[in-house]
């Protein structure tokens, strides 16, 4: 029996091709007639350059490099695979198990829609694969696991689990298919099996992996057996002892690899080492440093720790970690040929840190792969299903058109400039209603096809574009193959442009390649599973691309001829476990990061999973363990990666990290210098405060007409009159406003004026329900949504019922007004200041008395009684000014006595009044106006802006960002300058 490891530190891969080499010389035979087992494909990958590596270009034959999980591909005992049932596709059996899942109609917590289906088939699937790996019947083990003192919902899981110890092996036996695990641990014993009776005469050496499987333990202890066999033990320590071995947890870096070793009945003494290094100091170090918690008794022996090229890098968040790290390896590029990679398996982390590279011009190697949901394609044919099923409301729509992949038949520059005009014209403010019917709709009020005839072309194309998805989307529930079929056709043509096809623009590059495999996969496996409600297609499309990852050169997707650096690179840990560089950052060390939490998974607890025979959670943090002890001892300069708070929390530094410091006692690892250069990096020397704009246009520029509600405008923020009144500049209004106010106050406004038309200064016993029909009536007129006006229509309604009880108790109390105008539009001309104020009165009413009152109806707040007679509110004063000046006509001239404001928000509170005594307001705002338009008659008067608000509740207006207020509004204490000098 030879028992092979390589020594932590050496070069791995290299050092196993002279291993091959040294077996094949001492069995007497070619290296390239033999078989070499690996654990994963990735290993074989690298296996295979690291042969062509050491030829250094020659011609080379390799010899058979197989992955035990791929035996089913290439089968080495053949007559164990045809003698076997085949394996069930995965996407198939995904789709079998949800439908049993959706069979249950909701019982046992089981859902009922098919995405959450598919996603817990795969939980199942993951429940069925780990079993199979142990050994274990799910059957028996489970109704061990569950006692009858457990809670009652233990036993509905296990009610449900019986979709996996019952139905699916019945459908299995019925369809002659395996489980594709099952048959791969077939396929290894029967692979031992033919070893053991027919040993190969060719040279044979299996790298071990998959400590926790018995299947593998057997084969590789037969391949140990063979007179030309060899098996190589990777991550094993050289100064693990033997006693120690046998009794370390299962959370230990070495319990794997000495399961292995012990499973062959080696000593250590029977280990065969090969590999030069120079790191055996680190490996004692680290050895020690994560000893088990009955062994730290070790750390009290003299030994001189040598934690040279170790550092740390203790950041404050996350983007400080990822800043920093891309420094580190950005510096490490300035040493000439030195290689430089990070390590964690910390997805976040890795793109942070891949865009921080890129900001330096650098595009790393991202090894890991790119989920495919986030590729280009995957997110159209998401964005496209979410805009469907939300029957094209705004904000969906225009996530969809303005994807890059999207041209609707045109040029992308000419589908670019028609999704901005679509979605001025017809997207902002409140919603159309649903569908392209009502895009159409709100098209056609708002635009005319001389005027826009590009954009009523762009709309007949999208029409034409989404109508075999919009078909689909109307059904009551249908087959998701069809919904997946008409899905794909209107993304096709989405992606079309004037001069490239749709297929060829979706389906190009290694993304567009993986999805399309991917996707054609899945749709062979769709017809099993039952009719659903299109609305579900967004959801069960993000379950169907769930864990999908593509490994595609992200650095040419838009970036023309850009590629990946040769020297930088981004490592998973399944990756990093064959690789070597000059400079490693492990980073994302953070508690339930780098190790993550030990989950007993969605179905047992921990106790639980042990009574039914399935492994420890803590095997998890075994082989995270493993990952990070090899990663100390892949490179001679090592950095060790942590935020203190990730995701707004404190978090805790990893446990490792935290024994090494322990250990390490007052000689803590340095902090690497690329920490202070984050901090850095965004604190500039000297800051100069950023000056207070003062526009100061000419005055044949200035207005020479506001508004009543632009007058406190000007007076309190004179920079959104000059660019709103002089450059013209208007805010948008938000894209799809459900609950836009404005809406709700013109129906408000439109009702009372009908009303007040038809009845002039009655009331009649029925106007309470007649303003609920004009208001009804106003409410068609603005192609509110349904779900908009399910909404306001109870509000409207109590309104109606408040006004009615209103005037009916005011003309009780009182005679009824000798005349009420509504909606009174008005004009005041200042010849001396060649200025007009213009207004529009909501209702004025002539009393008894010959006097005025001004009312004003609001749907929102009120202004207070202080803020009217302090002219901080000064519309109705204003108003009240025009009367008395007859700019609301001869019949509405006089003398205002009373302001009113109805609050009408139609809410539990339906309304409420708020009269405030107008003498002398009328002189007071008359005086108000003149001040300001001659003030700013003065050609040096300038339009300042107002300050930001200090109250954290109160937000910039868009003209305050404008005036970029945020720079040069700050308090004085957060401009102080930092230079000394």
């Amino acid at each position: 029996m030879t028992i092979n490891a390589i020594r932590p530190g050496a070069p791995y891969l290299p050092a196993l091709v002279r291993l091959w080499h040294q077996h094949c010389a001492a069995c007497g035979q070619p290296p390239d007639d033999g078989l070499i087992l690996l654990p994963t494909r990735r290993a074989a990958r690298e296996l295979s350059h690291a042969f062509l590596t050491a030829a250094a270009g020659r011609a080379l034959l390799l010899p058979r490099i197989v992955p035990l999980g791929a035996l089913d591909e290439a089968p080495l005992a053949l007559a164990g695979s045809l003698t076997l049932p085949p394996a069930i596709a995965a996407p198939h059996r995904l789709a079998v198990l949800a439908k049993l899942i959706l069979a249950m109609g909701g019982a046992n917590g089981a859902p009922t829609s098919t995405g959450p289906a598919w996603l817990l088939a795969a939980d199942l699937a993951s429940l069925m694969d780990e079993a199979e790996r142990a050994e274990i019947d799910l059957g028996t083990g489970l109704a061990a696991a569950v006692e009858a003192a457990h809670a009652a919902h233990w036993q509905k899981t296990l009610d449900f689990l019986g979709i996996v110890t019952r139905a699916w092996p019945d459908y299995l036996a019925e369809h002659g298919l395996m489980n594709p695990v099952a048959r791969q641990m077939r396929l290894m014993d029967a692979q031992a099996t033919l070893w053991a009776s027919h040993p190969p005469a060719q040279p044979v050496m299996a790298v071990a992996g998959g400590a926790d499987i018995p299947a593998v333990r057997r084969l590789l202890a037969t391949a140990a057996t063979l007179s030309n066999g060899a098996v190589v033990i990777p991550g094993l320590d050289p100064d693990l002892r033997d006693d120690d071995a046998a009794a370390l947890p299962h959370s230990h870096p070495q319990a794997g690899p000495a399961a292995i070793r012990h499973a062959l009945g080696a000593a250590s003494a029977e280990v065969v080492w090969h590999g030069e290094t120079a790191l055996t100091g680190r490996a004692t170090l680290l050895s020690r440093a994560l000893l088990p918690a009955d062994q730290l008794d070790a750390w009290r022996q003299v030994f001189a720790p040598e934690a040279d090229g170790l550092s740390q890098l203790p950041a404050t968040d996350l983007r400080e970690e990822a800043l920093a790290i891309a420094l580190a390896l950005r510096d490490a590029l300035e040493t000439p040929g030195l290689r430089a990679a990070l390590v964690t398996p910390d997805r976040a982390l890795a793109a942070r840190v891949a865009c921080e590279l890129d900001l330096f011009g650098i595009i790393a190697d991202d090894s890991a792969g790119e989920p495919l949901a986030e590729t280009p394609p995957a997110v159209l044919l998401r964005l496209l299903a979410r805009a469907a099923a939300t029957g094209l409301a705004p904000v969906p729509l225009l996530a969809l058109l303005k994807h890059p992949l999207v041209g609707v038949g045109l040029a992308p520059e000419a589908a670019r400039q028609q999704t901005r005009a679509l979605e001025i014209t017809c997207l902002r403010g409140a919603p159309p209603l649903a569908g392209l019917a009502g895009l159409r709709q709100r098209l056609d009020a708002r635009a005319t096809a001389d005027g826009q005839p590009e954009l009523f072309a762009f709309m007949a194309a999208l029409e034409a574009t989404l109508a075999p998805l919009a078909r689909v989307m109307s059904a009551v529930a249908l087959p998701p193959s069809d919904l997946f079929a008409a899905l794909i056709i209107s993304a096709e043509a989405l992606a079309a442009t004037d001069d490239t096809p749709g297929p060829a623009r979706l389906w190009a590059q290694e993304e567009g390649e993986a999805l399309a495999t991917h996707l054609t996969e899945i749709l062979e496996a769709l017809p099993a599973l039952p009719d659903d409600t299109p609305s579900g297609l967004p959801m069960l499309l993000d379950a169907l691309l769930a864990g999908a990852v593509v490994r595609g050169r992200r650095a040419q997707r838009g970036r023309g001829d850009v590629t990946e650096h040769p020297r930088i690179a981004i490592w998973g840990l399944l990756e990093a476990r064959l690789q070597d560089a000059d400079l490693i950052i492990l980073g994302g060390l953070s508690e339930d990061v780098w190790p993550a939490a030990a989950d007993p998974g969605p179905w047992l607890s921990r106790p639980m999973r042990i009574r039914a025979g399935l492994l420890s959670p803590e095997w998890q943090i075994g082989q995270a363990a493993q990952d990070f002890w090899q990663a100390c001892l892949a490179a001679p300069r090592v950095v060790l990666s942590h935020a203190a708070r990730r995701a707004r929390a404190p978090a805790v530094p990893s446990r490792w990290l935290t024994r090494l410091n322990a250990m390490l006692a007052g000689s803590q690892l340095p902090i690497h210098p690329a920490l202070g250069w984050a901090k850095q990096i965004d604190h500039p020397a000297r800051v100069v405060p950023t000056a207070r704009p003062l526009p100061c246009p000419p005055v044949s520029h200035r207005p020479k007409r506001l508004s009543v509600t632009e007058i406190a405008t000007l007076r309190d923020d004179p920079y959104q009159i000059y660019a709103s009144r002089i450059l013209h500049l208007r805010p948008l209004d938000p894209i799809g406003d459900i609950a836009h106010a404005a809406i709700f106050g013109i129906v408000v406004h439109a009702g009372l004026h009908a009303l007040i038309k038809e009845l002039g200064t009655t009331w009649p016993k029925d106007a309470g329900p007649r303003l609920m029909r004009h208001f009804t009536t106003a409410l068609g007129l603005q192609s509110v949504r349904q779900d908009l006006l399910a909404w306001w229509q109870p509000r409207l309604a109590a309104i109606a019922d408040w006004i009615d009880a209103r005037e009916i108790a005011q003309r009780q109390t009182a005679p009824p007004p000798a005349a009420i105008g509504a909606e009174l539009a008005g004009q005041w001309h200042l010849p001396d200041h060649d200025f007009t104020l213009s207004g529009r009165a909501d209702r004025v009413e002539r009393l008894a008395d010959g006097r005025l009152r001004i009312l004003d109806y609001k749907t929102g707040s009120v202004p207070g009684h202080s803020d009217v007679t302090g002219l901080a509110a000064p519309q109705l004063p204003l108003e009240a000014a025009m009367a008395e000046a007859g700019a609301f006509g001869p019949d509405w001239q006089g003398r205002t006595s009373s302001l009113t404001y109805w609050r009408l928000p139609g809410t539990r509170e339906a309304g409420t009044v708020s009269d405030i005594a107008a003498e002398g307001l009328a002189e007071a705002a008359s005086a108000l106006l003149v001040g300001l338009v001659a003030g700013f008659a003065d050609p040096a008067r300038a339009y300042p802006p107002a300050g930001i608000a200090l109250r954290p509740d109160q937000a910039m207006t868009p003209y305050q960002h404008l005036a970029r207020a945020g720079e040069w509004g700050r308090p004085a204490e957060a401009a102080i300058n930092d230079d000394p000098a």
